[in-house]
């Protein structure tokens, strides 16, 4: 990866739509080029896919929080992991170093939906205690970071 191909994913990063035409204009490179250094990207597995971020609050979910979970011991990371795939109000969940194991993200409609999320968390095998911190606005909001080159 070079400056160019930097360029173009920080493009495609907030425009996952945006043409090879117009990319080109912006970092001047020819649109068969920009489109060859893309085709590369996708091929190695750099870009992995192609998403949109959707406004949550539009979407009902009018409640973003934060919760913290422990597990009794690591055997339990693989059920817990499982466990929360279909849980569609969790919208990501992280492994952690620290004093809790997992930190996930959910998208609920009120106070109300949060409690029976904290209940049914809680009630997951293995899982020892949790945190929860409710957000009041999201400040930054971008899928992954690209370093700068």
């Amino acid at each position: 990866m070079d400056g160019i191909d930097y360029k173009i994913l920080n493009i495609l990063q907030k425009n996952a739509r945006e043409t090879a035409s117009n990319i080109s204009k912006e970092i001047h490179l020819s649109v068969s080029a920009v489109i060859e250094r893309i085709r590369k990207m996708e091929e190695t597995g750099l870009i992995k896919d192609y998403t949109i971020i959707v406004d949550e609050k539009k979407t009902g979910g009018e409640m973003t929080a934060l919760m913290e979970v422990s597990l009794e011991h690591p055997r339990y990371f693989e059920g817990f992991a499982a466990s929360i795939q279909d849980i569609t109000s969790i919208v990501s969940c992280y492994y952690l170093t620290g004093d809790f194991d997992l930190l996930l993200k959910i998208s609920c409609r009120n106070s109300e939906e949060l409690e029976g999320m904290h209940r049914q968390i809680m009630s997951l095998e293995g899982v020892s205690d949790t945190r929860t911190h409710v957000v009041l606005k999201t400040v930054k909001n971008i899928y992954s970071a690209i370093p700068k080159p």
